[in-house]
């Protein structure tokens, strides 16, 4: 669907003013990206649908408060964050080690559209997959099975420092792979993981 308006700024002034095409064409826009979003924070297609309805829904309600300057596409993604964190606190409590991937969450959200999100999360996934055998293996069992490093160290019969190492090797291979922080994209990727240390 083909960008109707001169620039941002007119189509901005258009939805302010309550313009019912400029609203659908955001509907139609960004449904499915904004979706595709949401699915990736929740793994949940019907909570994913619901946060979708909220923003557009915020969207129309402080529509006079929009601001003509800023990106209508990083608005709406950064809404939509903030309905997954407002449900996310609503639905349990929120232990120290998920604050800080919720925050490289949101790090990510700020600094990344969703097409360099997406980039991000298939680099590090072929970054693991490149990893070396026993890194792979260790950093697997930690970040994707949520073993404790006393459980992969019992498991695969090496020391504790042995696994600490392979992890902290992981990550250092990892994030050069990426170019930053990866904390989020492990998020993303793992998101079912048990909470360890």
């Amino acid at each position: 669907m083909s960008f109707p308006y001169i620039n941002n700024v007119e189509f901005i002034e258009s939805l302010k003013k309550g313009n019912e095409n400029a609203y659908t064409y955001l509907v139609k826009t960004y449904h499915k990206p904004l979706f595709i979003y949401a699915l990736s924070l929740t793994n949940d297609h019907a909570q994913s649908e619901d946060i979708v309805q909220t923003v557009f829904l915020k969207s129309w309600e402080f529509r006079k408060r929009l601001n003509p300057d800023y990106s209508i596409k990083s608005f709406l993604y950064k809404t939509t964050y903030n309905e997954f964190i407002n449900q996310y606190h609503q639905t349990r409590a929120i232990s120290n080690l998920e604050k800080v991937y919720i925050e490289a969450i949101d790090e990510t959200v700020d600094s990344s559209n969703s097409e360099l999100l997406e980039q991000k999360i298939a680099l590090v996934t072929e970054g693991i997959k490149n990893l070396p055998k026993k890194c792979k293996e260790t950093f697997l069992l930690s970040r994707k099975d949520g073993l404790t490093n006393m459980e992969i160290s019992d498991y695969l019969n090496i020391s504790i420092k042995t696994v600490e190492g392979h992890i902290t090797k992981a990550f250092s291979i990892l994030r050069k792979t990426a170019s930053g922080k990866i904390e989020g994209i492990l998020f993303f990727l793992y998101r079912k993981r048990h909470v360890n240390t």
